[in-house]
């Protein structure tokens, strides 16, 4: 008679890698079944022995691409086996609506599941959205319940579900639930218009180097600790907020609106996952890191900025609670920016980031920082009296006081510098942008510079017609292939240290 225990090894690992990933969703459970046939398959086929045979499991189910490696570069078999029971703990508890008031439980949820959308490829998503409802989860965490008659917490839980709701988002899921679209855009306006209690950024836009990395969180990912810094939730307020208010708009044929991209593809948000390393890292005075793609503005994006009654923003400002906000009627108008990337490439041609030439002194060229100095934030970092001259090939920069002009490549080009190795993305040190545009209110100029710790993008608009002013424009891209250049505009008559008249804007790339 023919028994089970006759069956080699490697016949008996593939059943059983066969009947685990019979479907993609949800966890293994058929191993169970098949381990309580006898002690032997069991021993066989148990956790502890054969750690392989689980890893293989944990990759047919979940991506394990370059991201995953950015995190870790250990992923054993035993690192991967723990983590394919580490992750389908966390996936039960959130299907169940398990959390509340558990802030541990709430902490493991966040953090692994946001990190699950940051190495997505496909597979990720496909278990939290189809097999743990993440989703239902997130609605109920937010509390999608108006009037919200306080301004909600802003911490690094509250930062990882909106960044969680936006990774998930599908507007088609709200096209005909109108009650719930409602529901979420008052919590979502909130978040996205309440400049002055939701910042953009961490560390503070005021500096463009940061004098101290910003607070961050331990965390334990594939069995290794690491540190993690948390983005701040009004850029992916922002951006569900003008989707979602886009859609409504679109539905009730009212005002312009805009088809923004957000279906997510292999790797779509590594530099999401880059920037919170980066930002992470005890020195944040180093070039462009992986925070932001070198080129990745340069062409032309058409998108929406909008504005809010400025009595209600003054009373806002003045302490008044979020009803008042939501109560606010928006405005909208659609605006073009045709843009230019140029870059400053290489050692050889770089002072310290933030020195000054004042002192009319040759600066160290020997230095591996960006050159030129951190000028006001409210004229996008250029030190008062810089002189740009741009051409085809790309741009001359005069720093007052600086005795030599500093050369910048345009993106599109192939950069040439003498002695300098400009193929690797590695070797840019400073990034400006330039560019012109147009909206319903006029022509305008654009030009700015990009934050090298955390690919912060920063736009000084001035309208050709001086009756419409300054204004800045500061934000992130969000997306690696389908990507979003969201964030927040304000006014630059208020100091840059207090708030002021604000508003959100999106772009997304002409198609």
């Amino acid at each position: 008679m023919l028994s089970l225990d006759t069956v080699p090894q490697e016949i008996l690992e593939r059943i059983a890698f066969l009947s685990a990933t019979e479907t993609l969703l949800g966890p293994p459970s058929s191993l169970v079944t098949l381990q309580s046939a006898n002690r032997q398959i069991h021993a066989s086929l148990s956790f502890t022995s054969n750690p392989y045979l689980y890893a293989r499991i944990f990759a047919f189910k979940f991506d394990v691409g370059r991201s995953s490696r950015q995190v870790s570069d250990r992923s054993s078999p035993s690192i991967l086996a723990h983590e394919l029971v580490h992750r389908f703990r966390v996936l039960r508890r959130v299907r169940a609506m398990v959390s509340a008031g558990d802030i541990d439980l709430e902490r493991e949820i966040l953090f692994h599941s946001y990190l699950m959308m940051l190495e997505n490829a496909g597979k990720n998503e496909e278990q939290l959205r189809d097999y743990a409802r993440m989703e239902d989860w997130l609605r109920s965490y937010l509390k999608v319940k108006p009037p919200i008659e306080q301004w909600p917490p802003h911490n690094d839980h509250t930062s990882l579900a909106m960044w969680l709701f936006w990774f998930l988002l599908r507007p088609a899921d709200y096209a005909n639930d109108e009650d719930s679209t409602w529901d979420i855009l008052n919590v979502l306006k909130v978040y996205a218009l309440g400049a002055h209690k939701y910042p953009l950024t961490d560390p503070s836009w005021v500096n463009f180097l940061p004098d101290s990395r910003p607070h961050s969180t331990n965390i334990v990912h594939y069995s290794e600790a690491h540190q993690l810094k948390v983005p701040p939730l009004a850029t992916p307020a922002i951006l569900s907020f003008l989707t979602l208010f886009n859609l409504k708009a679109k539905a009730l044929d009212f005002g312009p609106t805009l088809e923004i991209p957000i279906k997510a593809g292999c790797n779509e948000w590594e530099y999401e996952l880059g920037r919170c390393l980066s930002l992470s890292r005890p020195n944040l005075d180093k070039g462009v890191t992986e925070s932001f793609r070198p080129g990745s503005v340069e062409g032309t994006w058409e998108g929406i900025f909008t504005y809010t009654e400025f009595t209600a923003y003054a009373a806002l400002l003045q302490g008044a609670p979020p009803p008042i906000l939501q109560r606010s009627v928006i405005a909208r108008h659609r605006q073009t920016w045709k843009l230019r990337e140029h870059h400053h490439f290489g050692p050889s041609a770089a002072p310290p980031l933030g020195s000054a030439c004042s002192s009319g002194s040759i600066p160290d060229f020997g230095s591996k920082r960006a050159p030129l100095s951190a000028g006001d934030p409210l004229r996008a970092y250029f030190p008062t009296g810089t002189r740009i001259v741009e051409s085809r090939e790309g741009l001359e920069v005069f720093e007052p006081n600086c005795r030599k002009e500093l050369r910048y490549h345009r993106a599109t080009l192939l950069p040439v510098m003498e002695g300098a190795d400009v193929d690797s993305e590695q070797q840019v040190q400073d990034i400006i942008i330039t560019g012109e545009g147009h909206s319903a209110w006029g022509q305008f100029n654009l030009v700015g510079r990009v934050r090298p710790c955390d690919g912060f993008i920063s736009l000084c608009k001035e309208y050709v017609d001086d009756d419409r002013g300054k204004w800045i424009y500061r934000g992130y891209l969000v997306g690696n292939v389908n990507s979003n250049l969201a964030g927040r505009w304000r006014d630059t008559l208020s100091p840059a240290s207090v708030p002021g008249y604000e508003g959100c804007f999106i772009m997304a790339r002409r198609r």
